[in-house]
């Protein structure tokens, strides 16, 4: 009997980005399908087509499995091999003749996490908590902890939007919260995981905005009225396809022009001043040049200022006791011998001329 005809197909050429596992594949009225591997691994892949298309006896349980498959039945399709084998190849498509059983790859499955399924999420935090700090195992969970709970974090960056800061940088921040709570999360505590970790987010979140909003305090019935101003010149310019007036303003918000300009400018509040910027142009310093440092004498000119008209009310003995002592740098014994007193009288002076000053001082402030 002569051997069916069967035409092969010349290599491929394949476009560059094309997927390097594709297969040519030909078949003939006469004949059975050839298959023409574009890929290094053509020879194994033609050994393995050939096998799954071949004729062969009847599978019975006398029949060895190849390579731990099932025995491949007398009449199976040239169609369903190709199938078979490019399902092995692509898990996620599905094609005629193909097992159910080989319909996906369980290693793909695998990495597909649900965010809602706490269990799953569970499971994988005790098996972070046993692997030691500093491993490959540990640093590869904790990535895959990480991306599973993605979702929750662009959910709460969310609910900040539209308030001054991109939409994109709130997520960065708020992924920031999330990777702090995977590490400190205690799985024995008995908590869920988003219940944990929401505050954290959250609060760093409003961290950044408090790092890097507001420059002066502004009350929170402007910090409203400056979003609800934004949310309305939105949806103006929109449907009138330029900016919208004051007035426009005032009437979509129901509120007076008075309070939109004070909205308004409520907004320069916001921004924040940089002190490495020049203050006018490029050749003047810059802001933090100009601030002055701390004079620790100021505070000694001011109580010298305070003391003077006090000084000038006491009695000449105590303010001569006081000049030499303070200022004239002298031993209350010297002062003893300079006035011509005890020692022990200027002691007693000293102490009641200065209370008395003490007190006038506290009066005055």
């Amino acid at each position: 009997m002569p051997a069916p005809d069967s035409r092969e197909v010349p290599r491929c050429r394949q476009p560059a980005g094309a997927d390097p596992k594709q297969v040519s594949v030909s078949r003939s009225p006469e004949g059975p399908v050839t298959v023409q591997p574009c890929t290094e691994r053509g020879n194994a892949m033609s050994a393995d087509l050939s096998r799954e298309a071949a004729p062969g006896p009847p599978a019975d349980s006398s029949t060895p499995a190849v390579r731990g498959r099932a025995a491949v039945p007398a009449q199976a399709s040239p169609a369903g091999a190709v199938g078979r084998y490019a399902a092995r190849q692509h898990p996620g498509s599905r094609t005629d003749g193909m097992d159910a059983a080989e319909q996906a790859d369980p290693m793909d499955q695998q990495e597909q996490h649900d965010p809602h399924d706490r269990a799953g999420a569970r499971a994988l935090f005790v098996e972070l908590s046993k692997l030691p700090d500093g491993s490959p195992e540990r640093a590869e969970l904790r990535n895959r902890l990480v991306r599973m709970h993605l979702p929750l974090v662009e959910h709460l960056a969310r609910r900040f939007r539209n308030r001054g800061e991109p939409l994109d940088d709130l997520t960065q921040v708020a992924t920031i919260g999330l990777i702090k709570s995977v590490d400190r999360f205690d799985v024995d505590r008995g908590v869920e995981f988003s219940t944990y970790a929401t505050p954290t987010v959250v609060g760093e979140i409003k961290r950044h905005f408090r790092d890097k909003g507001w420059a002066v305090r502004v009350p929170r019935r402007l910090q409203e009225l400056r979003l609800a101003l934004t949310t309305a010149t939105g949806e103006l310019s929109q449907r009138f396809g330029r900016a919208p007036t004051v007035h426009e303003l005032a009437v979509q918000l129901k509120i007076t022009e008075e309070e939109v300009l004070e909205g308004l400018e409520s907004a320069n509040a916001y921004s924040t001043l940089s002190l490495d910027v020049p203050d006018t142009d490029d050749d003047s310093p810059a802001v933090a040049d100009t601030l002055g440092a701390m004079d620790e004498a100021l505070e000694g000119v001011e109580y010298r200022e305070s003391l003077k008209p006090l000084l000038e009310s006491l009695p000449p003995r105590e303010k001569k006791i006081l000049m030499l002592r303070f200022f004239g740098n002298m031993t209350q014994s010297q002062i003893a011998i300079e006035v011509g007193i005890s020692q022990m009288h200027v002691s007693r002076l000293l102490a009641r001329t200065l209370m008395q000053l003490r007190e006038k001082l506290l009066v005055e402030e």
